[in-house]
């Protein structure tokens, strides 16, 4: 092979490698009530890359799962979803967050009470607060009532304690009591069919 061809080969395998290279990951803030249960809803998208349960939106700094229960944080129980744009878009993530909740309870989700446990979309940007509000009152529209979850600027995201990250999967047995006993795939069901 010619040192011409040699050269036109190595700028092909460059274009390739390039044009595969994935984008980079983006980074959305969801509050859905129970971060076990949103973390399960979102892993399974394809496009996402991980799902972290933590906390965020309150006025103590690293604070722990027993704090932010007891209500006295400020904070709510939330996602940090990273994902790759070239595969799922944020509108898509939306869409999927709005039907995992009950947009409608403005005292918690499901049979969990509590502001630590209220919905939020955290929005990083003036382009993910137009979505967010779209979206919002597009389910508003739909239902015909006043929607409960609230649309705020993304905080500082504190990661939660080890036990609560994939508890669906590490303790499934009383993940899905949890989960069933609550009344929260009852309730999707009910809203979204």
């Amino acid at each position: 092979m010619s040192w011409f061809a040699k050269a036109l080969a190595a700028l092909a395998l460059a274009a390739v490698s390039f044009a595969a290279a994935p984008a980079a990951a983006e980074r959305a803030v969801f509050a859905g009530g129970c971060f076990w249960c949103m973390e399960e809803a979102f892993e399974q998208i394809p496009g996402v890359s991980s799902v972290v349960s933590g906390y965020t939106g309150g006025h103590v700094d690293n604070p722990s799962y027993r704090q932010v229960t007891s209500g006295s944080t400020g904070h709510y129980e939330a996602i940090e979803v990273q994902y790759d744009p070239g595969r799922v878009s944020y509108a898509e993530l939306l869409e999927h967050f709005w039907r995992n909740i009950d947009p409608f309870d403005s005292i918690g989700q499901f049979c969990d009470k509590g502001s630590q446990y209220l919905t939020a979309i955290f929005y990083a940007d003036s382009e993910e607060e137009a979505l967010a509000r779209q979206t919002k009152a597009e389910v508003q529209a739909r239902f015909g009532q006043s929607v409960a979850t609230e649309i705020l600027p993304q905080e500082t995201f504190y990661e939660a304690e080890g036990v609560h990250q994939n508890y669906y999967l590490t303790n499934s047995g009383r993940y899905k009591l949890y989960k069933f006993g609550c009344g929260r795939p009852q309730r999707l069901e009910q809203l979204w069919g």
